[in-house]
């Protein structure tokens, strides 16, 4: 560790020195300012900053900075609430590298984040600095007028940002012990902080469960009702995680065949079949340290299943009609709105798929259980319609939101947002009403005298005929949605007098 530092022996004894005099810091000032005096002193940097990670993990903010040897206590007010637009800064936080550079001025980066003197910046060490789960929490900045190699100290500077870590952590569990008086405060993460819409319950609980999974490496499984948005959770978990630098791709597993879906995703080899003239990449190659989301995958073939659990597993993959694997390295997410769990007991999904997709699980709340989300969401469509119309924004009339908010939402978001377009179109003057939205309503029997046997029919035949709508007349599929065989999917089909042109209707 210390045979490229000026006079080894003498930086170990300060090194030391600095791990004992910062496991004394009685308070979380103290241990912070002392960091970045210790670092200062260790480097011989003129400036040196800390920058941590906040609570939900979706901003960087700077905690402590020296300057010439004395802290500078600059009100949080004057400093950036997130330095989201630092290249520099995030390279270094997303893929835990340590960035060492010795001639600034002649450099592409951006150094905003820097103060300005009146001798320019020479050079700078950016080091990354871990939890003890091993994700990057924060960052050791050191800067110095002169031109110096640094990276020498980058070693050792980052053990000791990871050692105060753990010592800040210790104070604040001891501070909560203390202080029983007082209810322990539990950080609820922002609903907006991930660009989703909504303040309910359900939305705050989706909203905790992404930042627990964030930072991690699990796969995540999203489930939830056709239109609850879960490409847009999915595109949260990858804009707000470490991995937001690159690539984020999305493949219905619904939407192609087996054999293409294979080559979509696995890519090829020339000559592997007939028009196969070059080597293709496939979309896990597209995503290699980035995001890929696998929607619908209760549709994935069987065949396909096997190949992906094999990539879940050992991180690689082999192209079609090529003998070589090679490794990647891409989060995978998966999304349905099929029970899975049902579909293993069908025998239709791989068990073993099922539960390394299910990782960690995060189950997206129906429309109609989100309360007044339901008037958030709206005023937000209508808003980005009138936008994208350049028209004047629209006022909305008391009569059309209640109107929206007595309605079910079958399609959920994704049938509130065409709704709303379409009354932004309808619309002719400055507010939009209830008559601009045409809701679907439940047809009422024709008549009321029925007996219990014919209106159980008449149930019976309405839900039949809504799966088989959903599932585009497909009886197998319809079948096992609804848990029946297929024979008896038929027999209650022609004893309903069911026939596929009802269906198509």
């Amino acid at each position: 560790m210390f045979i490229q530092v000026p006079q080894p022996l003498a930086y170990a004894e300060a090194l030391l020195e600095q791990f004992a005099r910062l496991a004394c810091a009685a308070d979380d000032a103290a241990l912070l300012g002392g960091l970045v005096l210790g670092l200062a002193e260790l480097s011989g940097c003129e400036l040196t900053q800390l920058y941590l990670l906040d609570a939900d993990h979706t901003r960087l903010g700077m905690t402590a900075e020296c300057l010439e040897g004395r802290l500078q206590p600059r009100e949080a007010r004057s400093l950036p609430a997130d330095y989201k637009g630092e290249q520099l800064l995030q390279f270094a936080l997303c893929q835990n590298r340590v960035v060492c550079l010795t001639d600034l001025p002649g450099s592409l980066h951006e150094t905003s984040f820097l103060p300005t003197g009146a001798v320019p910046w020479q050079s700078l060490l950016c080091v990354p600095i871990l939890n003890d789960q091993e994700r990057v929490e924060g960052l050791l900045v050191c800067v110095s007028s002169r031109s110096i190699e640094l990276q020498a100290f980058a070693d050792s500077l980052g053990r000791l940002g990871t050692f105060v870590l753990r010592q800040l952590h210790l104070l604040q569990r001891l501070r909560r012990r203390v202080d029983d008086s007082q209810p322990m405060r539990v950080s609820v993460p922002s609903i907006s902080a991930y660009g989703l819409i909504g303040k309910s319950a359900p939305m705050r609980q989706t909203c905790s469960m992404i930042s627990k999974v964030l930072h991690s490496p699990y796969t995540v499984l999203l489930r939830g009702e056709t239109g609850t948005g879960k490409e847009v959770v999915a595109r949260a978990i990858h804009d707000y995680g470490p991995r937001r630098s690159q690539a984020f791709i999305v493949q219905n597993c619904a939407a192609l065949p087996e054999s293409l879906l294979e080559s979509e995703l696995f890519g090829y080899s020339k000559g592997a079949f007939t028009g196969a003239s070059r080597n293709r990449p496939g979309l896990f190659d597209a995503a290699n340290g980035g995001t890929l989301l696998l929607d619908e995958v209760g549709d994935l073939p069987l065949p396909l299943q096997a190949k992906l659990l094999r990539v879940l597993q050992e991180g690689e993959i082999r192209p079609l009609g090529s003998n070589d694997t090679h490794k990647i390295d891409v989060r995978i997410l998966a999304a349905t709105h099929r029970d899975l769990s049902v579909m293993v007991s069908e025998g239709t999904f791989r068990e073993d798929l099922y539960y390394r997709l299910s990782q960690f699980p995060i189950e997206l709340p129906a429309l109609r259980q989100r309360g007044d989300d339901i008037v958030d969401l709206a005023r937000h469509f209508a808003d980005k319609a009138c936008a994208f119309l350049q028209r004047d924004a629209l006022c909305w009339s008391d009569a059309a939101l209640d109107h929206l908010c007595g309605y079910a939402f079958p399609g959920n978001v994704r049938e509130l947002k065409g709704l709303v377009e379409r009354a932004v179109l309808l619309c002719e003057g400055g507010q939009l009403l209830a008559e601009h939205f045409t809701l679907r309503a439940e047809a009422a029997p024709d008549d009321v005298r029925l007996n219990l046997r014919e209106r159980l029919e008449q149930v019976e035949r309405g839900l039949l005929l809504d799966c088989l709508r959903k599932n585009e007349g497909n009886q197998s599929l319809s079948a096992r949605e609804l848990g029946l065989p297929r024979r008896t999917l038929l027999y209650r089909l022609g004893r309903l007098n069911i026939n596929l042109g009802e269906v198509n209707a």
